[in-house]
């Protein structure tokens, strides 16, 4: 699983599922692995069942929209959710589930995660990509140096940056172009051309590349 959220180059922004209505129909709790996030409920909002939403979307309006099916995980099963009605405050939806019509039942949500199907997503455009594509990539060197695996994307205040983890560190990698040269999800490998010193950043001292000497 990975946030509904996407980031493209230079430099680098989030991206969501500018989506369609969502389809009506239960999950296994494979598929529920197979989601992605679009953010959680954060508590219940008045007596009549509705419930305030913490987004992980940059088209909100577009996510959260009436007629639209939302997916939550109770236990071992997979909850449908349809969208009601929603209004926004303070860019969090305010939202009304038909499968939620008391205040109780919506503070039992509160903390849920809401997922949907990889399949509602939209196309982005070129030298975009949604992050749960770069989630697993091999990152590599442009001399072919195995760097490690793509474990996360974060926002660096404007600059996302790839979370790779090398099996004893977590080294981060600006999503920018002249640094990451190819994004091939598909195959699931993205191609560095890291400046020097780069990789030894966040490298613990006993991980840092030793300098190459001469004796």
């Amino acid at each position: 699983m990975a946030a509904d959220v996407g980031a493209n180059q230079a430099p680098t922004r989030h991206r969501t599922s500018a989506v369609s209505g969502g389809e009506g129909r239960s999950v296994s709790g494979s598929e529920w692995e197979e989601m992605v996030s679009v953010g959680c409920v954060a508590r219940a909002h008045g007596n009549a069942g509705r419930v305030i939403i913490n987004p992980n979307s940059d088209f909100i309006e577009e996510r959260f929209r009436a007629g639209n099916t939302i997916y939550v995980r109770h236990g071992d099963h997979v909850d449908r959710l349809l969208i009601k009605d929603v209004r926004f405050h303070r860019h969090r939806p305010i939202v009304s589930f038909a499968e939620v019509g008391t205040m109780t039942a919506a503070a039992e949500l509160a903390s849920a995660e809401l997922r949907v199907p990889v399949g509602v997503l939209s196309d982005l455009p070129d030298d975009s990509f949604y992050h749960h594509e770069l989630i697993r990539c091999r990152v590599l060197t442009v001399d072919g140096t195995v760097v490690g695996t793509v474990i996360a994307v974060e926002d660096g205040g404007g600059v996302h940056r790839l979370v790779v983890d090398n099996g004893s560190a977590e080294i981060q990698v600006p999503l920018v172009l002249p640094i990451c040269e190819r994004i091939d999800p598909k195959a699931g490998v993205i191609t560095i051309n890291p400046p020097e010193g780069l990789l030894d950043l966040n490298l613990p001292p006993q991980c840092a590349r030793e300098p190459n000497v001469d004796t």
